[in-house]
């Protein structure tokens, strides 16, 4: 089916990839096509195409309102798309919406627990509600969890008492009770703070590392993205802007600027390279003895070095800088808008 590749699940001490009696043998994989969400006259998500390979952590970026958490709706057959198809797992989200669900694992922007239920008994319930009815199973399933998310010491605490963070912890350990291959993240460091939101970062970084689970991960803050995507799509009322890894979004803006770190500048060095019909623009950092060079041409490179020492200069390093990401994002953004 479109090329997707089929495996077994297996694994002893994992989290989630062990196998499962929910399902042994899934496509670990996402693919979407023309994917389309209208509410009456409002089009939420507008012809959306992407595929998540096997293993890959893929973020949807864009800001609030872009159609994010009404793509990851109808990626977990909680809503139905208006046009379009996509396949979860090898399922169908339309035609087979249980078996996605049996397979997917969602943290929603606004995770709902009970609060006046301990962390132990919150995940028990959810662990029921999904069908792990051996209590070995189950018990080992939610220490596991528990111990993973360094909420095992806080286990017996009723879930009211428990910080933001400690709360997001406890939501997506939620949505891996049963052992999804597939992992939908809405916003997972929303309203945290900066420490909170640096240990959930952490966090689903190991959880993609240790477990090589598949992450579609929706978020506003370019900071998640950049430390946790693979790829990244951005999307911008309800349409896809572009997608790529950081450095394939990077060449979409622009060309990279060349950094040299010198001894020391003087003008002279300034001028020479000013000279140079490959030199478009000349930024001077003083204070760090650091220059920043627009080329027209990349190749151009092993010249200017000769310039630089021509005139004086002692070259310490030579890097290529490519736009950051809130570089690329702003502007892409911006164009997709117009």
């Amino acid at each position: 089916m479109n090329g997707l590749k089929r495996r077994r699940l297996r694994g002893k001490a994992s989290l989630i990839s062990e196998e499962s009696s929910l399902n042994t043998s899934v496509l670990e994989n996402i693919l979407a096509e023309g994917l389309t969400k209208q509410f009456n006259t409002f089009t939420a998500v507008d012809n959306i195409s992407f595929k998540v390979e096997e293993g890959e952590v893929f973020g949807l970026l864009g800001p609030n309102g872009a159609g994010k958490t009404t793509t990851i709706r109808m990626l977990a057959s909680l809503i139905s798309p208006s046009e379009g198809s996509a396949f979860v797992g090898g399922y169908d989200i339309t035609r087979e919406p249980l078996k996605v669900r049996e397979i997917v694992g969602v943290l929603t922007e606004n995770p709902s627990l009970y609060e006046r239920l301990t962390a132990y008994e919150n995940l028990w319930f959810f662990a029921e509600a999904y069908g792990v009815s051996d209590p070995r199973e189950r018990d080992g399933r939610i220490r596991g969890l528990l111990e993973f998310f360094d909420l095992w010491e806080r286990r017996r605490d009723k879930v009211g008492t428990f910080s933001r963070g400690m709360k997001q912890k406890l939501a997506i350990a939620r949505a891996l009770v049963h052992r999804p291959p597939i992992i939908f993240l809405d916003e997972p460091t929303a309203g945290l703070d900066p420490e909170s939101a640096k240990e959930i970062r952490d966090l689903i970084n190991r959880l993609s590392k240790q477990e090589k689970c598949t992450i579609l991960l929706c978020t506003h803050r370019l900071e998640d993205a950049e430390k946790l995507c693979n790829r990244v799509m951005i999307i911008s009322r309800g349409r896809r802007i572009a997608v790529g890894t950081l450095e394939e979004l990077a060449h979409l803006v622009g060309k990279p600027s060349l950094q040299i770190a010198l001894r020391n500048i003087d003008q002279k060095i300034i001028d020479s390279l000013k000279a140079l019909g490959q030199v478009r623009e000349v930024k001077v950092d003083t204070q760090a003895s650091r220059l920043t060079l627009s080329l027209l041409d990349e190749s151009a490179t092993p010249e200017i070095v000769r310039e630089i020492v021509y005139a004086g200069g002692m070259v310490l390093s030579v890097n290529f800088v490519y736009p950051s990401l809130e570089e690329v994002y702003l502007k892409l953004v911006k164009e997709g808008s117009a």
